[in-house]
């Protein structure tokens, strides 16, 4: 009887073996596992889940563009985003502050299962470029933290109507339709035309009333109370 000759099976190449680790290295490093992170596939409309409680908003109605309200505290706690709500975290700026901002909104995030993508602004040069890589992703809601982003914001929101933003920590001079804040005495810088406030106060920037400011603006976002300034006490 003939000799049946097994072809003996090859090996992977040690190329082919460290490219796929790298493949997985990087998979890991980017976080784009899930597909709540692949923002390329038809997106709806997000909506709200909850609605808002009483004393959010006057009970004569919608209150009008730029101006500033005080919310009943708590009443937007009922208020939070469908799952895979897009946001990008736009921040600029290492001070304390601008930390505690940035991670109320990692924070929250996580919380609501949001699926949250940030860019960073490293340097003053960059900041219309990073600003238009954040617009690019298309998300649902844009939050900048840091005040070295109020100025450049108030030259762009205007000509992009159609992307909502929500400011936290500061405000953003007359604001557009697309523009909401969520700040609090202590925190409104408004600009570096207008300068700091005389009220304004680093050590008033705590996770707790960062964290409302972030649930609380969101909220006024999905409800569509948008363009004005939310005082958080």
């Amino acid at each position: 009887m003939p000799r049946t000759h097994r072809r003996p099976q090859r090996r992977p190449s040690h190329l082919a073996r460290r490219g796929g680790a790298l493949v997985l290295t990087a998979a890991l490093l980017c976080g784009c596992g899930g597909s709540a992170d692949d923002w390329s596939k038809p997106h709806a409309k997000p909506t709200a889940v909850g609605a808002l409680g009483a004393g959010f908003v006057a009970a004569d109605g919608t209150p009008a563009p730029e101006s500033t309200i005080t919310p009943r505290p708590g009443s937007w706690d009922r208020v939070r985003p469908e799952k895979g709500y897009r946001v990008v975290l736009l921040r600029f700026g290492d001070d304390a502050p601008t930390r505690t901002v940035a991670d109320a909104v990692t924070q929250w995030a996580d919380e609501v299962d949001a699926s949250l993508k940030t860019v960073t602004v490293a340097k003053p040069v960059e900041v219309l470029e990073r600003i238009g890589d954040a617009l690019a992703l298309k998300p649902d809601l844009i939050i900048s933290a840091g005040n070295h982003l109020v100025d450049p914001l108030a030259l762009v929101t205007a000509n992009h109507l159609d992307q909502q933003f929500l400011v936290v920590g500061a405000e953003v001079a007359e604001p557009t339709g697309n523009v909401t804040a969520a700040d609090w005495t202590g925190a409104s810088f408004r600009g570096e035309g207008l300068g700091l406030p005389s009220a304004y106060d680093p050590a008033s920037f705590t996770p707790e009333r960062a964290g409302r400011a972030v649930r609380a603006g969101v909220a006024a976002v999905l409800e569509g109370v948008t363009g004005v300034v939310l005082r958080i006490d």
